[in-house]
């Protein structure tokens, strides 16, 4: 049973109609938060393109004026795909970047009055564990994820005296609509993963929604700016 731990934050959870971003909106509610969901499309709080200039501002509004304030964000809104080197064209580069990177930092800066406020706000971003390493046929996700934790870490020293502490959550191979393409048109690829990974198997969205919880709640209150990496023990291949 969840532990309520979580009993009076305010929290603004993205990409939450499908995967890591759902399961996060679960599990938060489970341990007692108020979450304020978005995305570009399904059964949310706030339905918007987030690449838009104005989004994410107008999220932070919707969501404080439903909340009655504001102290958590999870930003998990995020696209890949295998693209070779040769021939990548600029267009899906740049999106990725807009919808990884730009979409975070935006969110992120419209609601820092609000999380300086709260006194005890709290940000986690998802990176992922090509934020450690380079994979073929995803450059344009791993640059995103390596900007991600870099700009985790610069958000947490400038956020730090106001109580806000700032982690990414760097997930392995997990099993998600946005995976799926490649674990089911590729067995191979998934056996890769599940073998390179100790623990011998694919993660699933709650394995990274738990970590989640964890870092929005106190019991976290004294880790910042950190990348925690939760792969299945993979990284130790490295």
């Amino acid at each position: 049973m969840a532990s309520k731990r979580l009993s009076g934050r305010k929290a603004i959870v993205t990409g939450a109609a499908s995967g890591i971003g759902a399961a996060t909106a679960a599990r938060l509610r489970a341990d007692g938060a108020q979450v304020f969901t978005a995305d570009l499309h399904g059964n949310v709080d706030f339905t918007a393109d987030l690449t838009e200039p104005d989004a994410n501002a107008r999220l932070v509004e919707a969501a404080v004026a439903a909340l009655d304030g504001l102290d958590t964000l999870v930003p998990c809104a995020g696209i890949s795909a295998f693209h070779a080197l040769e021939g990548h064209d600029d267009a899906y580069f740049l999106k990725v970047l807009d919808v990884n990177l730009v979409s975070v930092f935006r969110l992120i800066r419209d609601a820092v009055p609000h999380l300086k406020a709260a006194g005890n706000g709290r940000i986690v971003t998802i990176g992922s564990t090509t934020s450690s390493h380079g994979d073929e046929g995803l450059c344009a996700y791993s640059a995103s994820k390596h900007a991600v934790l870099g700009l985790t870490k610069s958000v947490a020293a400038e956020l730090g005296p106001f109580g806000v502490t700032v982690n990414c959550v760097q997930p392995g191979a997990i099993a998600t609509p946005m995976t799926a393409p490649a674990f089911t048109d590729m067995p191979e690829f998934r056996t890769f993963w599940e073998n390179k990974a100790p623990l011998r198997r694919l993660g699933q969205p709650e394995d990274i929604a738990d970590v989640i919880a964890f870092l929005c709640s106190d019991d976290a209150r004294f880790m910042s700016g950190h990348g925690v990496w939760v792969d299945g023990g993979a990284m130790v291949r490295h």
